[in-house]
């Protein structure tokens, strides 16, 4: 019997139930995989407190994961009983088996692990879109990373080290800091004990910043725009901390003629091709050395309240996996 972590009603983490579910015979053009790594990420709080729309409750939460295929639905030629793969896709991911459409599968290199492909998926091609898409980070660079602990930022730091960049992050503890620094961060800016704006302006020398990474929202918005120098770009990508408000374009021109975008990773893999490769990019990154997986914490998959309750209230850095 399949098992797997459903919210009947939105709210807090006490709305995740642990429960078996039936799971049927994959459909037309779908394979069944049996997961033995789920990443947790923020998103999955988004969906599961309603902040996020979902078609129907019940939904089981969870958005990326990796494991072993079981068995192929028709029209499957691709992908075979005992392929090591992983995905990103919206919803379903928090369950020890699955159901999902071979088109959003991709095939794990033999020296990835299931643990690194679970938590890669969504937060490495996540980075991967934001350094090498959104914005094309080079040498040279100066870039912001805001919550450079967490399982994004701890990427991100890596990769635009790794290509050059000066990097600049923000985190909330002395410990996170030591963490940031260690992953490629050339200056840590504890953001709830010193002012970042001033500390970006005295770090740069009044210089700013070529791009600000803001996955936080709300608590470190407007501050993210008086880091950018003229023309520079900021990159909206989360709301750890709620919603950016809503801000006249004035605003913008305000701080220097600045650019802004709100862009989502669904919109970076849109295609087959893309997907690839991005995944690609991401897996040769990690086989070279380029980019270390900081997966700093498990939990069992019955424990997931537990494990989104340490998310939120900040307990965690790196990356967070469920095993099932």
């Amino acid at each position: 019997m399949t098992r797997a972590v459903r919210v009947h009603q939105v709210g807090g983490p006490e709305a995740l139930v642990y429960e078996a579910v039936d799971l049927g015979a994959p459909g037309q053009g779908e394979v069944r995989i049996r997961q033995h790594a789920i990443g947790l990420n923020f998103i999955d709080v988004y969906y599961r407190s309603g902040l996020y729309k979902t078609p129907a409750t019940p939904f089981i939460v969870g958005n990326e994961a990796a494991g072993e295929v079981v068995s192929v639905g028709p029209g499957v030629t691709n992908f075979h009983p005992g392929d090591r793969v992983a995905y990103y896709f919206d919803l379903g991911g928090y369950a020890t088996d699955r159901n999902i459409p071979a088109d959003k599968l991709v095939k794990l290199p033999d020296h990835i692990t299931y643990e690194q492909g679970a938590v890669l998926m969504l937060k490495g091609l996540t980075v991967w879109y934001l350094l090498h898409k959104t914005f094309k980070v080079e040498h040279g660079h100066r870039v912001l990373i805001h919550a450079a602990a967490g399982g994004i930022g701890l990427l991100a730091c890596q990769w635009a080290k790794a290509l050059g960049a000066n990097v600049i992050g923000t985190v909330g503890s002395k410990a996170k800091a030591d963490l940031a620094l260690a992953n490629g961060c050339d200056h840590v800016i504890l953001y709830e004990e010193e002012d970042f704006v001033a500390r970006v302006k005295q770090i740069s020398r009044n210089e700013l910043c070529d791009v600000v990474y803001d996955g936080v929202g709300k608590t470190t918005f407007p501050g993210s725009l008086s880091c950018l120098r003229p023309r520079g770009l900021f990159v909206s990508f989360g709301n750890a901390s709620g919603r950016v408000p809503p801000f006249p374009l004035a605003e913008l021109s305000h701080h220097g003629s600045l650019f802004a975008t709100r862009p989502k990773l669904n919109d970076y893999i849109a295609t087959r091709g893309e997907l690839l490769e991005g995944a690609d990019t991401v897996f040769a990154a990690v086989i070279t050395g380029s980019l270390h997986v900081p997966i700093n914490h498990a939990y069992a998959l019955k424990d997931a309240a537990k494990a989104q309750t340490d998310l939120e209230s900040r307990r965690t850095t790196g990356a967070i996996i469920l095993k099932p």
